[in-house]
């Protein structure tokens, strides 16, 4: 069974009442009253304001419908965005051949709005067998349109080999994946480790959420589980695995992990230029930078527009109601724009502080966006979609 549930994504109605937040560097330094904001806002003609929001054409690369009702996609029609859900083989979650079902469903019910990504299970992972049967169901799954393969933390936190030693995605044995998706023509979703808070002690962590959440759950706190991986070594074993397969295009998932700090960030995409990352659950870590060093937060999304994806972890659970599901999936998609795109300050209470967007310049929007997920996945207008 997986130790490491989900505690940090956006309050999944059917899961988890949590919202995903900020993980930072190991301070909990008052927030200044100088908040750097730049006193030459930039001219109202060169940003979006909260009315451009639903008649724009926009993107959430990472969502989870992990039903076939139709809320998710009713409120996406609503809102003016296409998703991408992605399959995870996640114990909370549905069995993948669940998860794989809906997404069909909803695929077909809405094909131009509703997009997905495959994933797969470790059972039989050392054996012969294993690697010829991902490669066949991958193969099968991108054959009915899914547009990426998810891999996730529990390679490297939970999975283990015949030994008893936990499993690191860099394991020679887990080399056919990455041949098997780059043959296929499609990116694989990385999803390694937990957020950056959860190696810290509680009075270091940046969000109420996850302090509150890890005081209560003190099994899943990895500072008080030293037998278990650090932070670091989860991060060099993925970026070991991206070195040995130079020409796999991938999505960090959440930040790649690397929530609290765009300056780390910035040094993985130099690093590996065929990743992009998306936003998903972390919008918060990178507000709590923001209202310390608006300037550099906001410098890093104009610098590395072509290589970020706009995403929310939303996730609609089989038991989720509907009505309530679509105004939080509203309310989060809202917060988010009014962040990126405006310069208008909203309450984040997670972090507990007045948060002043960052007012990204249109042409950085329209990438973050849509542009970015059109190339990356591959979508039918990418080609139009993407062009300067």
């Amino acid at each position: 069974m997986n130790r490491f549930p989900k505690a940090w994504r956006r309050a999944p109605l059917a899961l988890l009442a949590i919202w995903l937040s900020a993980c930072s560097p190991a301070t909990n330094d008052p927030v200044p009253a100088d908040t750097g904001v730049a006193a030459d806002k930039p001219a109202a003609a060169s940003t979006y304001a909260m009315e451009d929001f639903t008649r724009l054409r926009k993107f959430d690369a990472h969502v989870h419908a992990n039903s076939s009702d139709r809320a998710l996609l009713d409120q996406a029609e609503a809102d003016g965005f296409e998703v991408l859900s992605i399959n995870v083989d996640y114990p909370a979650f549905p069995p993948v051949a669940e998860q794989h079902a809906a997404a069909l469903t909803l695929a077909e019910a809405d094909p131009a709005r509703f997009h997905w990504a495959a994933t797969f299970t470790m059972q039989g992972y050392g054996t012969p067998a294993w690697s010829a049967r991902i490669g066949s169901e991958l193969a099968q799954a991108v054959g009915q349109g899914a547009k990426a393969v998810k891999v996730w933390k529990n390679i490297g936190m939970v999975e283990r080999d015949a030994d008893g030693r936990l499993l690191r995605i860099d394991d020679p044995g887990l080399a056919p994946l990455a041949e098997h998706v780059q043959a296929l023509g499609v990116p694989l979703i990385v999803h390694q480790g937990e957020p950056h808070n959860c190696w810290l002690p509680l009075e270091h962590m940046t969000t109420e959420n996850d302090r509150q959440y890890f005081a209560n759950h003190p099994e899943y706190h990895m500072y008080l589980q030293p037998e278990m991986p650090g932070y670091e070594e989860l991060m060099a074993a993925r970026d070991r695995f991206l070195a040995a397969h130079p020409q796999l295009p991938v999505v960090g998932a959440h930040l790649a992990s690397l929530e609290w700090d765009v300056d780390r960030l910035a040094a993985f995409l130099d690093r590996f230029p065929t990743a992009t990352v998306d936003l998903a659950a972390r919008m918060a870590q990178v507000q709590h930078q923001s209202v310390r060093d608006h300037e550099r937060v906001r410098e890093f999304f104009i610098r590395y527009q072509d290589r970020l994806l706009y995403g929310t972890d939303l996730t609609q659970g089989p038991d989720a109601d509907p009505a309530e599901f679509r105004a939080q999936a509203a309310e989060v998609w809202r917060s988010d724009w009014r962040y990126l795109a405006t310069g208008q300050t909203q309450r984040i209470d997670t972090i507990d502080a007045d948060v002043p967007g960052l007012a990204l310049p249109r042409e950085v929007i329209d990438r973050i966006y849509w542009n970015n997920a059109a190339r990356v996945f591959g979508l039918a207008d990418a080609a139009a979609a993407a062009a300067d």
